[in-house]
């Protein structure tokens, strides 16, 4: 039990997505355990859809203090030095969810935590968020479709890599200004997850989807290292134990989350929604593969080769 002081430990959680989705409820889920263990001693407060702050700034604002908890993807560390995470852009590389696991819960998780704790960041835990899919107002079958299109990626040199490899324009963009920019036709198209696709309405702005599980979305919940360290004992071990069941929660519901929302955007009718066949998806890895020798210098060969091995990742032949 932690020993109540004048006022309640406040952890600020912020993240950039709905409530409605596998982030959101897994941050409310954390949220309600962490009060109920404490009964009350720590208050979490959770803000999202970039209510504090947006996709750029929040690293920042963690590393300030002036928020205490974030739950970013996996690609945003990279533009703050630690490139080793842009490992997990590389396209293609994990072939299901068990092969993601293999490497978050391994070694390799906790060896690529232990370099954001230089930059004042603690990692806490990985968030697994499924497959990326691609959508653009044209059909995506072949590698050829993508020429000239203006894609939104996160800001990731991996990510922008990958679509100039398909011969598509990358451009880097906030997630809470996408909508508006596909409306508008800033950009033409983008990949993400099905469930963002669903809460953000993205389905509504785009006239074809392929289900190409060409990537994958993770997030890292992360913690300001100072104001963890600073933590009595006993609140660190409540905040351990429940960040521990809020990700076996998160992770459980994003598969039947994105499967749901795929079954949503189907019957608006408002999107066509292509499955690849085998020998279209042999085609974008080939065109693809180059990418991971590319980054070989940015991400690190040693970890690449470490995410391969845990993975049990092929290169096509």
């Amino acid at each position: 039990m932690v020993a109540r002081a004048q006022a309640p430990i406040v952890i600020k959680f912020s993240h950039v997505v709905a409530p409605d989705t596998p982030k959101g409820k897994g941050a409310q889920r954390f949220k309600e355990l962490v009060e109920e263990r404490s009964k009350g001693a720590i208050k979490v407060e959770v803000y999202p859809n970039s209510q504090l702050y947006k996709d750029k700034e929040e690293l920042e604002a963690l590393q300030l203090g002036s928020v205490q908890m974030l739950a970013p993807s996996l690609a945003k560390f990279g533009p703050l030095g630690v490139k080793d995470f842009e490992v997990f852009d590389l396209p293609f590389v994990f072939k299901d969810t068990d092969a993601f696991r293999a490497v978050t819960a391994g070694p390799v998780g906790y060896e690529l935590f232990s370099k954001l704790e230089p930059k004042g960041i603690k990692g806490l835990a990985y968030w697994d968020n499924g497959f990326h899919i691609m959508s653009a107002n044209k059909p995506l079958h072949h590698v050829a479709d993508f020429k000239g299109l203006k894609m939104r990626i996160q800001s990731s040199k991996v990510l922008d890599a990958q679509m100039r490899a398909l011969g598509a324009i990358p451009q880097v963009m906030a997630f809470s200004e996408l909508y508006q920019a596909l409306q508008s036709g800033v950009v033409d198209g983008t990949e993400g997850v099905a469930s963002n696709f669903y809460t953000q309405k993205i389905y509504e702005v785009q006239k074809h989807i392929t289900l190409s599980n060409h990537g994958h979305l993770a997030y890292a919940v992360i913690v300001n290292k100072k104001f963890w360290d600073g933590l009595p004992v006993d609140a660190r071990k409540i905040l351990e134990l429940s960040i521990r069941d809020a990700t076996v929660y998160a992770n459980a519901i994003a598969a039947t989350e994105n499967t749901q929302a795929l079954e949503k955007i189907k019957a608006s009718g408002k999107t066509t929604i292509y499955t690849p066949a085998p020998a279209e998806i042999e085609e974008w890895k080939r065109a693809l593969m180059p990418v991971h020798k590319e980054m070989e210098s940015r991400v690190g060969k040693a970890t690449i080769e470490a995410v391969y091995k845990a993975a049990g990742f092929v290169a096509p032949k």
